[in-house]
């Protein structure tokens, strides 16, 4: 399933995000991303918990970090 703006990338490539980032909660990416970070989630839900259900402008900056190999080195300092 291809989303508009992710250049022809799979949604969760291979599982990778959620495998390595699924305990994330949305409150430590909302720091990372700005409060319009995955509206409509829960501050306290997990990214494994939302991320089929991601807007396509929070998924496509988490995919661009996490292809980066950025995404963990913002959580931690997050």
């Amino acid at each position: 399933m291809q989303q508009p703006g992710l250049h022809g990338r799979h949604r969760d490539k291979n599982g990778e995000i959620s495998r390595k980032h699924g305990n994330t909660l949305v409150s430590t990416l909302r720091k990372i991303y700005g409060p319009s970070f995955a509206p409509g989630a829960q501050p306290g839900e997990k990214l494994s918990e939302v991320l089929v259900e991601m807007d396509e402008p929070s998924l496509t900056k988490l995919v661009h970090d996490h292809v980066r190999g950025e995404l963990e080195g913002k959580i931690v300092i997050a």
